[in-house]
């Protein structure tokens, strides 16, 4: 458990700052003028952040500490996609309206505060 809350209390914080500030209305053309070379960098950055979470927690517990496994191959999923689809992520997030993002990330939000709750409360002292 101490590892889930470790990891969690990062990834968990990273995602709603993420979601947070790419939400189309705190940035309503974050999108529109990307490059793939600055898409294939965040995929790498992606894919290598998903590989070190998945190594270090790849546990399919059915408890909250699943989402941190699931936000692990999620982040490895989409960074090899955008290291090796760059140029059609980048036309394809751009051609995309503001409604889809809003509705995509809405539970990718939920999904980090629920693991940053999880990280950072207080245990209750064992009896």
């Amino acid at each position: 458990m101490a590892t889930s809350k470790q990891i969690a209390s990062l990834v968990g914080p990273t995602i709603v700052a993420m979601v947070a500030s790419e939400f189309p209305l705190v940035q309503p053309h974050l999108y529109d003028a990307q490059i793939p070379p600055v898409v294939y960098l965040s995929g790498t950055l992606m894919f290598v952040a998903g590989l070190a979470i998945v190594r270090a927690h790849n546990r399919w517990k059915r408890d909250w500490t699943l989402l941190i496994t699931l936000a692990g191959w999620f982040f490895l999923g989409l960074g090899l996609f955008r290291m090796f689809a760059a140029g059609f992520y980048q036309r394809s997030s751009a051609s995309t309206s503001s409604t889809v993002f809003m509705v995509a990330e809405g539970p990718l939000f939920v999904l980090g505060l629920i693991m940053t709750f999880y990280a950072y409360r207080r245990e209750a002292p064992p009896t």
